[in-house]
């Protein structure tokens, strides 16, 4: 018996590789740029600094996917650091709260690096060093940066230093990307030392008025690579029901857009119609399809936009 239906595995495997460049992609990859070209300079030159990014916003407004999307395009261009090797960053992602310790064990695995928790944190630090070097890793991005902090832990002040002193180091200044949610910016701002080394970029929600034209062309490019119109769909209505029932996150409009897409890929239709829609929202979170943001005249007092939100999740 085969659990992967090959059709569909297809159809959103080539949605999900879609990815459209927009203002704020593009404004992280200014940022990120002048924090390489400064790495790179103090290298060259014998500093002991790097600078860093705070990339900041909440949760499934498509920080973690445009990192990704940017980190593996510049580890694939194989720049070359002054020493003439080629540059990496490395990712790390992070879930629930950790010690400075347990953060050297995921950066050394990161890195494929394993190694002993039984061994001292001076050992293990010691190793990421080692192997940042010895692998040309010029950076390594922290997502979900906001676990290792929690208000009024005294361990906070150790990893707002050790964060500082990566990036000061002498023998291999580390660019460091930290990410996660607003909290983490402010963190970061409290320890003044860390703050002059970073710079902040920050993911808004959407804001229709502003981003009605952006969500527009989401949803075309998307349906253009599926081959499915949905140019009469594509109102204004449509626009603030798809925005309200994904509770204005970039991340979960795409998620269910690609659901949509997918399931009338497969069902051979040309054309998508709202209840197309309704149909991947009730499987989404669990309601009905016959009552949803979808489909209600009066959605915005019919709905609670924070539930609908943790449903999504």
């Amino acid at each position: 018996m085969s659990f992967i239906n090959p059709d569909r595995f297809k159809i959103v495997d080539q949605l999900k590789r879609n990815h459209l460049v927009f203002p704020r992609a593009e404004e992280l990859k200014t940022a990120f740029t002048k924090c390489l070209e400064y790495q790179f300079i103090s290298q060259k030159n014998d500093c002991v600094e790097a600078r860093g990014l705070v990339v900041t916003g909440n949760s499934r407004v498509g920080k973690s996917r445009e990192l990704k999307k940017l980190i593996g395009d510049f580890n694939a261009s194989k720049t070359q650091m002054p020493d003439g090797r080629p540059a990496k960053i490395v990712s790390c992602v992070l879930s629930g709260r950790v010690s400075f310790k347990d953060l050297g064990v995921k950066t050394l695995s990161a890195l494929g690096y394993e190694v002993q928790r039984a061994r001292t944190q001076e050992y293990i630090w010691e190793r990421v060093l080692d192997q940042a070097q010895g692998q040309g890793v010029v950076g390594i991005h922290y997502d979900e940066c906001q676990h290792v902090f929690a208000a009024g832990a005294k361990s906070n002040a150790v990893f707002l230093d050790s964060f500082k002193s990566m990036m000061k180091e002498p023998r291999w200044p580390l660019m460091l990307i930290l990410s996660g949610v607003p909290t983490l910016f402010e963190y970061v701002r409290s320890y003044e030392q860390l703050d002059a080394l970073v710079d902040p970029v920050h993911f808004d929600e959407i804001r229709l008025k502003r981003d009605k034209d952006e969500l527009r062309e989401l949803l075309f490019a998307y349906a253009d690579e599926a081959e499915i119109d949905i140019f009469q769909l594509v109102t204004m209505d449509f626009l603030s029901r798809l925005d309200f029932a994904c509770a204005h996150r970039w991340g979960l409009v795409i998620e269910l857009l690609i659901d949509t897409l997918t399931k009338a890929k497969l069902e051979g239709k040309s054309e998508l119609k709202l209840e197309d829609f309704a149909e991947q929202f009730a499987l989404r979170t669990g309601t009905t399809k016959q009552y949803s943001p979808f489909t209600e005249p009066d959605y915005v007092e019919a709905f609670d936009a924070q539930r609908m939100l943790k449903l999504s999740e």
